[in-house]
């Protein structure tokens, strides 16, 4: 997805215009790339961010569109917005707020931990990492956000926790497509998980996006690719291929946790 930087509006049709063609052609999870609906539009983070009188998530403008896409289509919707979170009457904090909408319903969310660059200067990092179970498709997902690729730590930790599918919302720039591919599937093969990595195209005042999401089975191995351009792409994900990859390879259970 190009991500047209702080249109919201613009952006969110245009999203949920990408999520139609994606239900068209068969998809059940859908996943945006990171704040895919404004970018990271810091000079106008008081009009653009999320946020609401209730301090509900659910209640988020833009969440609540969401949630309706979701219900009309039951489907799953993941991915990263900007988030103005009133702490207290004289406290307020923003975030790079995760999101996992299952049939019209917030299964859950994640605050980015690990900031990237400007993000140290304009948001709070979250405080908590845990998987998200979504009860009527019976799979939990470990959902992390751009820069959290880069440290294993939290992806082997959404897995042993119970995650199924690993999913990763990106916003990563050129020159990193190499990295990007390592990295995700990195992640797939230490810790035998089908990984959705999902990165938006195009150009923002300070960057240039390379795209190349990727779904990825729990070999490590690539099932689909996209190259550059604005588009979607679809795959299926085995979660018993999973069981059986694990049960060839022990990787978790052979971990000398009394050396490390």
């Amino acid at each position: 997805m190009d991500i047209i930087q702080c249109s919201k509006e613009q952006n969110i049709e245009k999203a949920l215009l990408l999520a139609d063609k994606a239900i068209g052609s068969g998809s059940r999870i859908i996943v945006f790339p990171e704040v895919f609906s404004t970018g990271f539009c810091y000079k106008g983070l008081e009009s653009i961010a999320e946020t609401s009188a209730s301090r509900r998530v659910e209640d988020y403008p833009t969440i609540q569109r969401l949630l309706q896409f979701s219900k009309v289509h039951d489907c799953i919707l993941i991915g990263s917005i900007i988030e103005k979170k009133m702490e207290k009457p004289d406290l307020t904090r923003f975030h790079n707020l995760g999101f996992c909408i299952e049939s019209g319903d917030l299964a859950g969310i994640y605050r980015k931990t690990h900031l990237y660059g400007l993000e140290k200067k304009h948001f709070s990092r979250g405080e908590n990492i845990a998987p998200i179970r979504l009860e009527r498709n019976d799979i939990t997902i470990g959902l992390q956000i751009c820069f959290d690729l880069r440290f294993p730590e939290i992806s082997r930790k959404l897995a042993l926790a119970g995650a199924d599918i690993l999913v990763t919302v990106g916003g990563f720039a050129e020159p990193k497509a190499g990295q990007w591919k390592a990295l995700a599937a990195s992640r797939a093969i230490e810790n035998q998980i089908p990984h959705i990595a999902c990165n938006r195209v195009g150009t923002a005042p300070f960057a240039s996006y390379f795209g190349k999401s990727m779904i990825i089975n729990a070999w490590g191995n690539m099932k689909t690719e996209a190259e550059g351009d604005e588009c979607f792409i679809t795959g299926e994900i085995d979660t018993d291929e999973t069981k059986r990859i694990r049960g060839k390879v022990s990787l978790l259970d052979d971990r000398q946790l009394d050396l490390y």
